[in-house]
């Protein structure tokens, strides 16, 4: 069975069902994303995952939390629970932020992702059990957000395009 994204305008219109190598090869199309951002209780922190060497894009690059593409009926919340639950095996609720469009191209391989991104915040103690998925995550750590958005700057290729995008807009949710 193919598995398929929900194409979208610029706006996240629903624009019907593309191929999931279709949308990050060739051309590539926008399609509906989302990236989840897990913070401590205090926001001084969040858990984030280096992706696993067997990941299409971007593998063993850290990136946020967790990420993937809604399913069809689904919304963006109940899709961010699923996915934090088959990536790393716990889920918390989430809050449902601003949404942005960004495309980029993987240095490392033939492929890209075009996404309308939409954020997601939620908070966990440090103490929750994390039982990552080895197909999904490398590795997984709490990090402190000054010393992360300093290596980010000083590192920048360590890290994935849309976490570079995404992390000022998930903190600022925070504030809201």
């Amino acid at each position: 069975m193919t598995r398929t994204v929900i194409h979208c305008d610029e706006t996240g219109k629903d624009l019907g069902d593309v191929d999931l190598l279709s949308a990050h090869t060739g051309a590539g199309a926008l399609h509906r994303a989302f990236s989840v951002y897990v913070f401590n209780p205090d926001h001084t922190k969040t858990l984030i995952q280096r992706r696993s060497a067997k990941k299409m894009l971007w593998p063993m690059i850290w990136a946020n939390t967790c990420c993937s593409h809604p399913m069809r009926g689904e919304t963006a919340s109940e899709a961010g629970q699923r996915r934090l639950r088959e990536e790393l095996g716990f889920t918390v609720a989430l809050r449902e932020g601003p949404s942005f469009v960004y495309r980029a191209l993987d240095p490392s391989r033939q492929g890209l992702e075009h996404e309308y991104d939409t954020i997601l915040t939620g908070t966990a103690t440090e103490d929750t059990a994390v039982q990552p998925n080895p197909d999904e995550v490398a590795e997984w750590k709490w990090i402190d957000l000054r010393s992360l958005q300093s290596e980010m700057e000083a590192k920048k290729d360590l890290y994935a395009p849309w976490f570079h995008l995404g992390l000022p807009k998930a903190t600022f949710c925070l504030t809201q």
